[in-house]
């Protein structure tokens, strides 16, 4: 499921050319403060995924809500 979240959520990516230093940019719309930035759309859609994964782990391990993406949420449970 995991999987497919990300796959699903790199697949509302942007990407750019910049025209200052032609470099790729790239963001995933609905989830602020993913984006990257590398000299070609290859390193930059490696760079988008790492971005994209930390802020999924960052939000889980703080208990932050996600964006769902096709239909898939993902939500931290408390066991007890």
């Amino acid at each position: 499921m995991l999987q497919a979240y990300i796959r699903g959520a790199l697949g509302r990516a942007h990407y750019e050319i910049l025209e200052e230093d032609g470099s790729y940019y790239g963001e995933v719309p609905g989830f602020e403060g993913v984006y990257a930035n590398a000299e070609s759309l290859e390193k930059c859609r490696d760079e988008l995924e790492e971005v994209l994964e930390e802020w999924i782990l960052f939000r889980v391990s703080k208990n932050l809500p996600l964006p769902a993406v096709n239909g898939i949420e993902l939500q931290v449970r408390k066991v007890g």
